[in-house]
Order: C-alpha cells, then structure tokens, then sequence
C-alpha cells in the first residue's frame, strides 16, 4: 500500500475488552480519527461551515475493517491511509494498523461529499474544485 498519510496513537485502558485486547469497534473510530488527521494535514476539515451557515461533510456510505493480530493496552499504533479513489463525488480511503512490524488490522471507508442545510435533507454534491485540488495534491506527492 503506497501511503498517502500516517499517524500514531496509543491504546488506551477504556479503549480494551475483558482480554485486555482493543475491542474491534474502536477500529472504525482509529480510522475516522486519522482521516481527520489527514484532512488537517492539508489545511481542510471534515465538516465546513460555509458563509450562509450550511456544511459541507463527508458521511460515510460503507466501512469495513478486518483483523489480523490482536492489540493491547499501552501499545502504539502506525495508522497508514491512502486515498485509493477520488471520484466526482466520493472518496475511498483504506487503511492499515501497524505495530511495529506486525500488521494488526486494514480498513476501508467510502464517504460521499454533501451538502447539509439545517431542515433540510442532506445532498450529495461533486467534489469541490479546492478541496479536490488538495485531494490531488497529496496523491501526486506519492507517487
């Protein structure tokens, strides 16, 4: 996987089960947390406030995560993400966790780029140009 953007975290004690092992819906918050990273990375936020007060957001349309060693309390985790799709108006972004050298777990998410009004239903709109610019932007630096 050619990596787009990495961050680190730390398990916390709140964050394991009974086994002492990350409860696996943690997961889908580890990789909403790095794609938020990675979005700030590039001067960008995952919810807009635009001037008349509606919100441009990214919700998610599918998520899956799978597991292939478990992780403990006090370990840190290398989030790896990549942009693996930029379509006109989704994006598809996967994931990797690492400990070390061990690959603990991989991920994938796809959000739609909508526009929300308050009392209003949200809409799905195309990628603005300067946010796919940015988008663009960090695929072209690692290739």
């Amino acid at each position: 996987m050619s990596c787009t953007f990495k961050t680190t975290r730390r398990i916390e004690f709140h964050e394991t089960d009974m086994a002492g092992i990350v409860h696996f819906s943690n997961f889908y918050k580890y990789m909403e947390q790095a794609e938020h990273e990675y979005f700030r990375s590039l001067g960008l936020t995952i919810v807009d406030t635009q001037p008349d007060g509606s919100v441009v957001g990214w919700p998610r349309v599918s998520a899956k995560c799978s597991f292939e060693s478990p992780v403990y309390y006090g370990d840190e985790l290398e989030i790896r993400l990549v942009v693996e799709r930029i379509g006109v108006k989704s994006l598809t972004i996967a994931y990797e966790f690492w400990r070390d050298q061990t690959k603990i777990a991989k991920g994938k998410m796809k959000t739609v780029c909508c526009h929300f009004t308050r009392g209003n239903p949200m809409t799905s709109i195309e990628i603005p140009e300067w946010i796919q610019s940015k988008l663009q932007e960090s695929q072209d630096h690692t290739e």
